[in-house]
């Protein structure tokens, strides 16, 4: 089989034994250095997208894909939002439409007192629009069909000291038609507790009817818009085929309650926009673990660059002899680079390997260190999340794997060029 003269060679140099001690040394580190970092990396990236998706689902299992915001023409007539209920549902993409109410509150318990952000909901359509129908809210959304019930979170609770069949007041700031202050009052029945995980749930978040929360914006003379409360909004929540798609779905929706709804402005606002500082965090963070780790394979390809030196201060007796043989000084470099590209490569290869493995087994590893040295990672009492996650990528994996065959690559380029610069008369004069 015909194989060019330098990667022959090369190979030679790989499976050759002669190479001193420190030298082959340096060769292995580097190889093992080299697959060491980029395991670590398709790790570590593995398990912050897990992560990462396990906030998105806790922050999805309490909110839709996206909102409509209802300007207030249309918040107080359900004629009009039947309308644009009838448009949203005819998009491509949309699963599913709920409208809600939300206005800020006291709630007030004994001596306790604790601001809160009251949502009206269809304990009919909302579990269409939300994860809220699953096993967290299981047979609590039912309860509000019940007039006066209200679900809380579970830090609002713990703060108030409530329990589940105990009663709390909701004060809403608000102005009469004159100006004048005008505060409503709403005693509620605490019909189920709920637990996501996130503060911006657990401790603001509650609950009720939408029914109820309607009566509230309209009680004590308020203004037939139900603007005379602040803090008050109107809107429709929004589930589609898939959340990952949600820009898109959004703008689509957006498109067509402009064709629908104009001049009336329906603004149309999908999670990643609500939640984008969570997730702007996230990248940060996984960008800036990505290039420390890559400083591992960057200094395992500093050692490429070591033991490739050496081995051509070692060889400069066989380079001679080839150049005077006729060899090129192109040939040359290709001897070198050869050996180098197949230690970092296959360090590279093995990383590749081992970083999937690793990957797709940390849920069984992480319990399996736990048992053997005694110690938990994800302490219950502390994070609400005990295991740890992972979401193996395979842009991850390739675009890893492209960045240490190219540094490993790089670290070849001074060594060749150094052998190829020896002189053959200057290498066979002392031998």
């Amino acid at each position: 089989m015909f194989r060019p003269l330098s990667l022959f060679i090369g190979l030679r140099y790989v499976r050759a034994r002669s190479h001193k001690f420190f030298v082959s040394f340096i060769t292995w580190v580097s190889l093992l250095g080299v697959c060491i970092g980029v395991a670590a990396l398709i790790v570590i990236l593995s398990v912050m997208n897990g992560f990462e998706g396990e906030l998105r689902d806790r922050l999805l299992s309490m909110s839709s894909h996206a909102r409509v915001e209802l300007p207030a023409a249309l918040a107080v007539d359900e004629a009009k939002q039947s309308a644009v209920l009838r448009v949203i549902r005819a998009v491509p993409g949309v699963i599913g439409a709920a409208p809600f109410r939300e206005l800020q509150a006291l709630a007030v318990h004994g001596v306790e007192m604790l601001p809160l952000q009251l949502r009206g909901i269809d304990p009919v359509l909302e579990p269409q629009v939300t994860q809220a129908a699953s096993a967290m809210l299981e047979g609590k959304l039912t309860d509000l069909r019940a007039e006066g019930g209200i679900v809380l979170g579970s830090l609002i609770a713990q703060q108030l000291g409530v329990a589940t069949g105990d009663r709390v007041t909701l004060l809403v700031p608000a102005f009469n038609v004159s100006g004048a202050p005008a505060p409503k009052l709403q005693e509620f029945q605490v019909v189920g507790l709920f637990e996501v995980g996130l503060q911006d749930s657990d401790g603001v978040l509650a609950l009720a009817s939408l029914r109820d929360v309607r009566a509230l914006l309209l009680d004590a003379g308020a203004a037939a818009a139900g603007s005379a409360a602040t803090g008050s909004g109107a809107g429709i929540h929004l589930r589609f085929d898939a959340a990952l798609r949600a820009p898109q779905r959004a703008a689509a929706v957006a498109d067509a309650l402009r064709a629908s709804c104009a001049p009336q402005a329906c603004a149309v606002i999908d999670w990643s926009v609500d939640h984008a500082s969570y997730f702007r965090a996230i990248r940060i963070e996984k960008t800036m673990m990505a290039l420390i780790l890559l400083l591992i394979v960057a200094v395992a390809a500093f050692n490429i660059v070591a033991m490739l030196v050496m081995v051509v201060n070692d060889k400069r007796t066989d380079i001679a002899i080839l150049r005077t043989q006729g060899a090129s000084p192109r040939t040359i470099m290709g001897v070198f680079a050869t050996q180098g590209l197949v230690i970092g490569w296959s360090g590279v290869l093995l990383g590749v390997a081992l970083g999937v493995l690793l990957a797709r087994n940390v849920g069984s590893i992480a319990p399996w260190l736990e048992r053997t040295f005694r110690f938990q990672i994800m302490d219950a009492d502390v994070y609400y999340i005990t295991r740890i996650p992972s979401e193996l990528q395979l842009s991850n994996v390739l675009w890893i794997g492209g960045a240490a065959l190219l540094l490993t690559a790089l670290a070849t380029v001074y060594p060749a060029l150094r052998a190829s610069r020896v002189a053959p008369a200057d290498a066979l004069r002392y031998e």
